[in-house]
């Protein structure tokens, strides 16, 4: 009889594997079916052009910092080359104004202040004769306030030359310099930002990741915020499970499940990331067995140890609590 039951047993175990139903050690059923999902990154440009160049291949991987596509970029250049002149030029206008004259116009109000100095000493010296003159009466009171009138004139125009020679060693106002700064600090961000628009012309990958598909060729129009690469990085491939509500006492947040899926390595693990607050109906692509119209709970996790590349979404996977262990085929 027992020899009878174990036939059983083994036919039953045949018609499992070869309708794909897993088997765990100890005939332990599944904890949950699942599938595995990517996260994608879609790498687009800020603004419509011509795709320039793609450097990106599909189904090649690429490493962080690598370029990926590049969109026409003569406008962006011309504008970016515009603004690099007009912030040479604000600085350029703000040194001027830091400093005095040149040393030419230096030297020609040196040469004022020597030809008022020469003047003053002339008119000193006429008000000192007419002074004389007048007080021993062979000169006119007319001709003494002549001279003193030269000599306050002379005074002047020294006190004016010295005073000019003064300015022209001092910098501007500094209501002016700080009009000059606020110039450039303007001009260095509008640089700043034509800058980041010519970089974001070209994208580079964020992190290393498999280029999974590319959208447009050389050559074509590639509108403005349209994806032109996606890119999925191992670190975003996830588990998508649906644990039936009698069995999510046994799925917690950090917790760790043993993963099958068909033609893997034994010994795959991942860890509990999220799990849905709300129930929800199995979704038709998860065929399991005497469970469809249950309600289960979504829950994602994260591959802890994993075979040498990250598995392809859309791949069927089956979970065991970490202490039962999986038991598939060839387990």
């Amino acid at each position: 009889m027992s020899g009878f039951l174990g036939s059983i047993l083994d036919g039953l175990a045949a018609i499992a594997l070869a309708i794909g139903l897993p088997i765990a050690a100890g005939g332990a059923p599944p904890l949950a079916h699942g599938y595995i999902e990517g996260e994608y990154l879609r790498i687009a440009a800020p603004s419509a052009g011509m795709l320039e160049s793609l450097s990106a291949v599909r189904g090649a991987q690429v490493a962080a910092g690598a370029p990926l596509f590049a969109i026409d970029r003569a406008t962006a250049r011309a504008e970016r080359d515009r603004l690099a002149a007009a912030l040479a030029q604000a600085r350029a206008q703000r040194a001027d104004l830091a400093t005095g004259k040149r040393a030419q116009e230096v030297a020609v109000l040196t040469a004022q202040k020597a030809r008022a100095e020469a003047a003053l000493r002339y008119s000193t010296a006429e008000l000192a004769r007419q002074q004389e003159l007048v007080a021993r009466k062979v000169s006119s009171p007319d001709k003494l306030d002549q001279a003193r009138a030269a000599f306050d004139r002379d005074r002047g125009q020294l006190a004016e030359a010295e005073a000019q020679l003064a300015v022209a060693a001092l910098p501007a106002r500094p209501e002016q310099l700080r009009a000059a700064d606020e110039a450039v600090t303007q001009a260095e961000a509008a640089l700043a930002q034509a800058e980041r628009r010519l970089a974001d012309l070209a994208p580079v990958a964020p992190v290393a990741a498999l280029v999974e598909d590319t959208m447009y060729n050389p050559g074509e129009w590639v509108p403005s915020g349209s994806p032109v690469v996606s890119l999925l990085p191992p670190e975003r491939v996830k588990l998508v499970l649906f644990v039936p509500e009698t069995a999510m006492a046994g799925v917690t947040p950090g917790g760790t499940l043993s993963v099958h899926c068909d033609g893997c390595p034994s010994g795959l693990s991942a860890r509990v990331t999220r799990i849905a607050s709300r129930a929800e109906y199995t979704p038709p692509v998860i065929y399991s067995v005497g469970s469809r119209e249950k309600l289960v709970f979504r829950v994602e996790a994260r591959m802890e140890t994993g075979p040498d590349r990250p598995l392809n979404p859309g791949l069927p996977v089956d979970v065991w609590p970490i202490d039962a262990g999986p038991a598939g085929p060839g387990q």
